[in-house]
C-alpha cells in the first residue's frame, strides 16, 4: 500500500514542479524518466542489495575513524569542558567539520577533487540532458558546499543567464557538503545520508527540468567551465579551508541556539494559548500545528498516517530552521516507525531552508552584486524546488524501507 501512495506522491510532487514551470511545453519529460529510474535503481542499490549496503557501512566507518581524529585535536583545545558522561552539541558534532574541512583542500591542492567532480560532471551532463556547467556544479556543491562552489565559479558568474544560475544554485540548496557529512552521521543513520546525497544529486536536475527547461549551446558550455590557475601555496591553502571549516562551525553553532530558542519560545506562546483555550484538554505547541499542515505531504512520501503529524512537524521544522535542527528533534520523537524514521531522515539531508537563500545569494552577491540580486528575487521559488526535491528523495527511498 505504501508503494502506491508513494507513486501517488510523486505524480504530486512532479506536478507541482510543472504548475510553477517557466515554460510547460518544453518540458524534456524523457530525461527525467531516465533519472527517476535511476534513482530508483540507486535507493535499491545503497538500502537493500549486500554490496549497497557494505559500501554505506564503509563510508560511515571511513568517517567514523576520521571524527575520532578529528576528536583528537578538538580534546586537546577544549579537554576538559564537558562534564563526564555528557555531550557537547558545538565539540563533538560541530568542531570536527574543521578536520573535515582541511582534508577537502588538501584533496583540492592535490587536483584529486577537481579531476572527479569534472569526470563525474561529463558522465552526468549525458544523462541529465544539461550543461556540463550544470552537472559539474551539482558533483561540486555536493563536496564543496553550496555557497564554498561559487567561489570556483566566480570568472564564469558575469556570463551566466537567468535561466542556468537558477539550476546552479537550486543545485548548490539540494545537497548538502562533505564537510558536514560526518556531522549528520553522528544525528542519524548514515544510509540515509548516503542514500539522500546520491538521490538529491539527480532530484535536483529532475525538479529544475521541470521548473525552469531549457537546452544548453555546447560551445558556450565549454566557454563558461575553466579551472583557476592561480595557485596558493600548500599553508596558504590548508590555513584557509581550516579556517573556513571553523567559519562553518560557529555559523551553524550560533544558528542553532537562535532557531532552537525560537521554537522554544513559540512551543511555549503556542501552548499556552492552547492551554488556555481549552482549559487544559489540548496540549498542542507550535511545532505539532506545523505538523498538522505538511502531515497530508509526508503520508504522500508513504509514512504511515499514524506518524504523519510527527513525522510533517519534524519536516516544516527543518524548512522553517535548518536541517541540524531538525535531526536533534528527530531524536527526541519516540515511537516512529523504522519506514517513517528512515523517509523523514532521507527529506532532513539537504540544505533546503529559509536561511539558505539568504546564504546563497549572499553568497554569490559578494562575488557578483548583480548575478547576487538576481538569485535573491528567486529566492523563494529556488526554496520550493529545493523542498520538493527533498520530498521526492525521501518518496524514492521510502520504496524499499
Amino acid at each position: 500500500m505504501h508503494i502506491l501512495i508513494g507513486i501517488i506522491g510523486i505524480i504530486f510532487f512532479l506536478a507541482l514542479a510543472l504548475a510553477a514551470s517557466s515554460d510547460k511545453k518544453n518540458v524534456r519529460w524523457k530525461y527525467i524518466g531516465i533519472m527517476l529510474v535511476i534513482q530508483l535503481v540507486l535507493a535499491y542499490f545503497l538500502l537493500k542489495t549486500t554490496i549497497g549496503i557494505k559500501i554505506v557501512g564503509g563510508i560511515a566507518t571511513g568517517f567514523g575513524y576520521l571524527l575520532k581524529q578529528a576528536a583528537v585535536g578538538v580534546d586537546f583545545v577544549f579537554g576538559g569542558m564537558v562534564n563526564e558522561g555528557a555531550m557537547s552539541f558545538f565539540l563533538s558534532v560541530l568542531l570536527p567539520i574543521v578536520f573535515i574541512s582541511a582534508l577537502i583542500g588538501i584533496l583540492q591542492y592535490l587536483r584529486i577533487l577537481p579531476l572527479i567532480i569534472n569526470v563525474l560532471g561529463f558522465l552526468i551532463s549525458k544523462i541529465n540532458g544539461m550543461g556540463r556547467l550544470e552537472s559539474y556544479n551539482a558533483v561540486a556543491s555536493a563536496i564543496l558546499g553550496q555557497s564554498e562552489v561559487f567561489i570556483s565559479l566566480k570568472k564564469q558568474l558575469p556570463y551566466i543567464p537567468k535561466h542556468r544560475l537558477y539550476t546552479l544554485t537550486a543545485s548548490a540548496m539540494s545537497t548538502v557538503s562533505a564537510s558536514i557529512i560526518g556531522a549528520y552521521f553522528t544525528l542519524v543513520e548514515p544510509k540515509y545520508v548516503v542514500t539522500a546525497v546520491v538521490l538529491n544529486l539527480f532530484g535536483g536536475f529532475i525538479i529544475a527540468s521541470i521548473i525552469n527547461p531549457y537546452k544548453v549551446n555546447e560551445e558556450d558550455d565549454k566557454l563558461l567551465i575553466s579551472e583557476d590557475k592561480k595557485r596558493q601555496s600548500f599553508f596558504e591553502m590548508l590555513g584557509e579551508y581550516i579556517l573556513d571549516g571553523f567559519k562553518v562551525a560557529v555559523i551553524v553553532g550560533a544558528m542553532l541556539i537562535g532557531y532552537i530558542a525560537l521554537i522554544a519560545l513559540l512551543n511555549g506562546l503556542v501552548g499556552g494559548l492552547f492551554n488556555l483555550a481549552s482549559g487544559g484538554a489540548i496540549n498542542w505547541n507550535f511545532q505539532t500545528l506545523i505538523g498538522f499542515v505538511f502531515a497530508p505531504l509526508a503520508f504522500l512520501t508513504g509514512i504511515p498516517w499514524s506518524d504523519a503529524v510527527d513525522a510533517g512537524s519534524i519536516m516544516a521544522t527543518k524548512l522553517l530552521s535548518n536541517e541540524f535542527v531538525a535531526m536533534t528533534e528527530l531524536g527526541k520523537v519516540d515511537g516512529l516507525s523504522e519506514r517513517a524514521m528512515g523517509v523523514v531522515s532521507v527529506f532532513l539531508v539537504s540544505f533546503a531552508n529559509f536561511s539558505s537563500i539568504g546564504i546563497i545569494s549572499g553568497a554569490i552577491k559578494s562575488l557578483n552584486d548583480e548575478k547576487g540580486d538576481i538569485v535573491a528575487r528567486f529566492g523563494i521559488k529556488l526554496l520550493f524546488g529545493a523542498t520538493l526535491v527533498s520530498f521526492i528523495s525521501a518518496t524514492i527511498a521510502g520504496f524499499f524501507l
